[in-house]
């Protein structure tokens, strides 16, 4: 039999390799900031075009390279920053695979110009798909910039599997904020097709955090800060009232790396609990500082995902950790046992002395003595108790077949009837609430149960799908712009479906840094609930559209409908069910809602029958 195994070519072991470290333009924003990091900057300037397909360029004041290691840092494991296998264990820098340049220049157009302080001139390396194009001598500032075009060229399936431009530029944006949050002593920049997006100068870790999330996450940050034997954990925790339901605003590194964990972010949310929804998450910037030894970052890839040694100590000693900070600066409520409140004598009585009340009593008053009503005083006058056994009249007569109406009770309220005089004369129609949860209705083949969250939900979907396709939203115009506050990366996202929300119904009269201006709402939404909306609208549009292939308006639709929709709990009135259960009738698809979940069922009356067999 002929040898079939053979070694790969390199351009091939390459893309193989770059299938792993670069998913989206992100990852490629991140090996070249983290090299840049390494390379000891302190300027970064990190520029892109179309969502980084067409450009992603770092250009930092390093170190810089010398001719060889310029050539030698795009050959595959080639690194300065371990030697040997120890190493690997003792990881102080970000990079170390030695994968990162050889995997992104097999899939794009690299040129890169670096220079050392050794060296008068710089060099300029070209290289497309694995293959360098030239190397040459050049005139350029100390450091290195690296600009990588048109990545997947020769990918084309990996390509098309890329999103639109303002999602790849969000992974982008997520990317460059966990690089500039632990980095504070690092001035970076960033440019997206010619506009500056950021502009962080040097500061400290609250002041970096601020400059990213906007000036309002200032006065909402909780400072964190303890240190043990196994950890030393520092940053900073959001307020409770400042919780949400997208997790944007949740951080971990350790040892100045940005990780996940969902173990020691359960830690966080159970320190929180008791103080937010449950449907919430809290805002963290946590920094762990732990022997290198006792962390193995290399378990990944993306080296996002780490392992600790001990992670059941790493969870309570988080858990107590924010727990105290949330005590010791009042956030969370504290008993006091040895100090009664109630016994505090308040200020605007400290100096006045015990005054006796005054008591008068009326010395004529009898309770059993019968006297006329007077305008003076209103004394009790003894009732008649004559013709009581008149109550019990009739009572032997009484059938218990007349007992026919059953009413159903739903959290001590009466609901509705289950036999109404209308259906016992051949009539349907009627309806009651069950539980505040299901409306109940009877059809000529049974009995109708419609699940009243997600029957509004499929309601809200249609018509918001219309009014965006045909572009016919109503708008109620506020007395009063009102300004609400919004990140940088909030604010993105409100620029790209901006058309969308102005065909529903909302109007903006700006969007400016970090505010914006509403004038008008949709007339399904209260002008106090406006700020909830479009916080509940930027979360659900940021998680639902990410790997989704549905258009821009069907996930609009499917997040106002899911935020304005009746929920659970509320209370319908006997026209608001009805109109609930004819809208619902009306719908193109009344069977599922925009979830994909059953609005409502049908009993038979044969269903109903095998219950009294």
């Amino acid at each position: 039999m002929a040898d079939i195994i053979k070694l790969l070519p390199d351009h091939v072991a390459n893309q193989i390799a770059a299938g792993e470290v670069v998913q989206r333009p992100a990852s490629v924003v991140k090996e070249l900031l983290e090299n840049a990091i390494d390379a000891g900057a302190t300027l970064i300037k990190l520029i892109i075009k179309d969502g980084g397909k067409a450009l992603i360029q770092v250009v930092d004041n390093g170190l810089g390279m010398s001719e060889t290691d310029a050539r030698l840092s795009f050959e595959r494991h080639a690194t300065s920053k371990i030697s040997n296998a120890q190493d690997l264990f003792n990881l102080q820098t970000k990079g170390f695979r030695g994968e990162a340049l050889a995997s992104i220049a097999a899939i794009a157009h690299v040129d890169m110009q670096t220079r050392s302080d050794a060296f008068e001139v710089g060099t300029h390396i070209k290289i497309e798909g694995s293959k360098i194009v030239f190397q040459e001598v050049v005139a350029t500032p100390k450091g290195t910039s690296i600009s990588v075009k048109n990545l997947f060229f020769n990918i084309p399936a990996r390509r098309n599997f890329l999103k639109s431009n303002q999602v790849e530029l969000r992974h982008i944006t997520d990317e460059f904020h966990r690089v500039a949050l632990v980095h504070p002593n690092i001035e970076f920049h960033f440019y997206n097709n010619g506009s500056e997006i950021f502009n962080l100068p040097k500061a400290k870790h609250r002041q970096r955090i601020s400059h990213v999330f906007g000036s309002k996450m200032m006065d909402r940050l909780v400072p964190v800060n303890e240190e043990t034997e196994v950890v030393k954990v520092s940053g900073f925790i959001c307020k409770p009232e400042f919780a949400k339901k997208s997790r944007g605003e949740q951080f971990f590194f350790a040892n100045n790396r940005f990780i996940k964990s969902p173990y020691l972010h359960h830690a966080v949310v159970a320190a929180f609990e008791g103080l937010i929804k449950p449907d919430t998450c809290p805002g963290y910037f946590l920094y762990l500082d732990v022997d290198p030894s006792s962390i193995d970052i290399n378990i990944h890839p993306t080296k996002t995902e780490v392992k600790f040694d001990d992670e059941n100590t790493m969870y309570a000693i988080i858990r107590s950790t924010i727990k105290h900070s949330l005590g010791q600066f009042n956030v969370a409520p504290v008993l006091d046992f040895e100090h009664d409140p109630n016994l505090n004598t308040p200020y605007a009585y400290k100096e006045k002395g015990a005054v006796l009340p005054k008591v008068t009593v009326d010395a004529s008053f009898n309770p059993f003595q019968e006297v006329e009503k007077t305008s003076a005083a209103h004394t009790y006058q003894k009732q008649s108790a004559k013709g009581w056994e008149k109550l019990y009249d009739g009572l032997d007569s009484v059938n218990t077949e007349d007992f026919s109406s059953i009413a159903i009770e739903s959290e001590g309220e009466v609901q509705g009837t289950f036999y109404s005089d209308s259906e016992e004369n051949g009539q349907t129609g009627t309806t009651f609430q069950l539980r505040r949860k299901y409306i109940v209705s009877t059809i000529k083949s049974g009995m109708l149960v419609i699940h009243q969250n997600r029957a509004h939900e499929r309601i809200l979907f249609e018509k918001f799908l219309g009014e965006i396709t045909v572009k016919e939203g109503v708008s109620q115009q506020l007395l009063f712009p009102l300004e609400l506050s919004f990140s940088k990366q909030e604010l993105t996202i409100l620029k790209e479906i901006n058309e969308s929300l102005i065909n529903i119904g909302f109007a903006f009269e700006a969007m400016e840094q970090e505010t914006v201006k509403v004038t008008g709402v949709p007339l399904m939404v209260s002008e106090s609930a406006i700020g909830t909306i479009l916080d509940h609208l930027i979360a659900d549009y940021k998680e639902g559209f990410e790997g989704s292939s549905i258009s821009q308006a069907e996930m609009l639709a499917k997040a106002l409908s899911k935020n304005l929709a009746v929920k659970t709990g509320e209370l319908l009135n006997q026209e608001s069910q009805l109109a609930l259960v004819n809208d619902l009738f009306g719908c193109k698809e009344p069977t599922l809602s925009p979830f994909q979940k059953l609005t409502h069922t049908i009993i038979s009356e044969g269903d109903i029958e095998k219950k009294f067999s």
